[in-house]
């Protein structure tokens, strides 16, 4: 008897594309898809893991948005919940959208449809708040710093904002929750991990929503890179699959980005 597989990813969208694609390519009946770091693998589940391939993962993306402006933006937004068991979710709706025979996709008012909406909502609305309030410090090495503490993954979605509006300055925004950031250096702006050297690794322990007045660990942060060389601790070649999202896709400067 055929129970399904458990398709494990390496927790990038352009991860979870490639198993839509490789799902879809192979038929595969699936009853799950989840990370590698916290896949758990069932008694009576076989497990496959798939690998991220970028080609596979933009034939998915186009083929959505070709669909859908719309339905690829609630897709992205909402995967950047990290709500559990939103892979399997957003799957299903997927399936949904390119069956020739089911037009459930066309009522919003289908469960999957409004939970994904709730999801990007959440996500939308935490985007615009962190662009509004966000504040930049200047560090001792004229670099303008800010960390963030969201409850969602937004930061990829907030890069086009700053990068339009602070591109003749260089700055830096850290997601100290989730251990990355964004760097523009005034010629480009990349992904990038820094070099704490221990310090500061237990200051956060859980993430909290972003608010008008930073949480005090933020405080905390902030204060202590003030002080430091911030460029001397950049990592610039990180390149860590969860974390190769937006800029991977180009999604940052879709039309629809906002």
């Amino acid at each position: 008897m055929d129970n399904g597989k458990v398709l494990i990813y390496d927790g990038s969208f352009n991860g979870f594309l490639t198993v839509v694609y490789q799902a879809f390519d192979k038929k595969t009946d699936v009853t799950d898809i989840q990370k590698n770091r916290i896949a758990q693998r069932g008694l009576f589940s076989a497990t496959e893991t798939v690998f991220t391939k970028m080609g596979k993962a933009r034939k998915v993306w186009n083929g959505i948005q070709s669909k859908s402006n719309s339905a690829i933006e609630n897709i992205y937004f909402a995967f950047l919940s990290e709500t559990n068991g939103v892979e399997l979710l957003l799957y299903r709706y997927i399936k949904k959208l390119f069956s020739p025979t089911d037009t459930l996709h066309l009522n919003f008012t289908t469960g999957s449809m409004v939970r994904i909406g709730q999801l990007a909502k959440a996500v939308r609305k935490e985007k615009h708040h962190i662009e509004t309030f966000i504040r930049f410090q200047l560090t001792q090495d004229q670099l303008r710093f800010a960390t963030i503490s969201p409850e969602f993954d937004v930061l990829p979605l907030i890069t086009k904002h700053f990068r339009s509006r602070h591109a003749n300055q260089q700055w830096l925004i850290y997601d100290i929750k989730r251990k990355y950031g964004v760097h523009h250096n005034l010629k480009k702006t990349e992904i990038i991990s820094l070099n704490l050297n221990g310090m500061y690794n237990n200051v956060i322990q859980e993430g909290k929503t972003f608010s008008g007045q930073c949480h005090n660990s933020e405080n905390q942060y902030n204060d202590y890179f003030k002080k430091i060389d911030v460029r001397s601790r950049i990592n610039a070649k990180l390149r860590t699959p969860q974390h190769d999202t937006g800029l991977q896709l180009n999604y940052l400067d879709q039309k629809r980005a906002g």
